[in-house]
């Protein structure tokens, strides 16, 4: 289905477990940057709190998946005003009790940003290999392996299989102060963290979790980025954690 955010249509899949109570918990699970909803590292987390007995909403952002928007136009503000919109949607359901946000890299950024803006609302935010590096690394001229002179920025970068990305998206980055909202959150973090991931975003999310009021931080040995060949690993660190929240 489609949710509107000022124009842009949004798109969603919400799923019920079988046999759902009349009130349930319900997690938005949000994907990276050139991702969507159907990765496997996506569906494996969503799989896992459905199991557990709650909905799920996953959420494609800005310029990507069937999502409106072009992909070289998307900024972190723009996800933020996404993820905004999509909570906005789940607390409209009848059957909705508590709101958790989960996400991948810059999902999971984004799920971070997301819980600080609403964080009366939100009841906890799952982050697996968030990609909280981004702003701090675009006010360097860092960008996921591209580098730029961060006072002149060039009007667009590109890479990742030849995709376009404009320099909004950078400047837009070099603006946000993650440690703002990572103090506004009181609730519950579980931050998943492969060890054969990036070491400066390992570093930056091992800080985050120092930062937080409660935060559970989990390396899983060897694995990658998107926990390619450790699904199971990973699914089982949310689904110890939840168990606990």
């Amino acid at each position: 289905m489609f949710i509107e955010d000022d124009g842009i249509r949004l798109h969603i899949e919400l799923e019920r477990p079988e046999n759902a109570p009349s009130k349930l918990p319900l997690v938005i699970v949000i994907h990276g940057f050139t991702g969507h909803m159907e990765e496997p590292h996506i569906l494996a987390a969503a799989k896992t709190f459905l199991s557990m007995g709650y909905a799920v909403i996953r959420a494609e952002m800005y310029g990507h998946g069937q999502s409106g928007g072009d992909f070289k136009d998307h900024t972190l503000f723009k996800w933020m005003t996404n993820a905004m919109t999509v909570i906005d949607y789940a607390r409209s359901l009848p059957f909705v009790s508590d709101i958790y946000l989960c996400g991948h890299s810059q999902g999971g950024l984004t799920a971070m940003l997301a819980a600080g803006l609403k964080h009366e609302i939100i009841k906890g935010v799952i982050a697996l290999a968030p990609a909280a590096l981004i702003p701090e690394f675009a006010r360097k001229g860092e960008l996921l392996g591209l580098t730029f002179d961060p006072d002149n920025i060039p009007e667009a970068l590109r890479s990742w299989n030849d995709k376009v990305l404009g320099n909004n998206y950078i400047r837009a980055a070099q603006m946000i102060r993650v440690e703002d909202y990572i103090d506004k959150f009181n609730g519950p973090v579980l931050i998943v963290q492969g060890t054969s991931d990036h070491p400066d975003l390992m570093k930056v999310s091992k800080e985050a979790s120092e930062r937080y009021k409660d935060c559970t931080y989990m390396e899983i040995e060897g694995a990658t980025h998107c926990f390619d060949d450790y699904l199971p690993q990973m699914t089982e660190a949310v689904r110890t954690w939840m168990s606990r929240s």
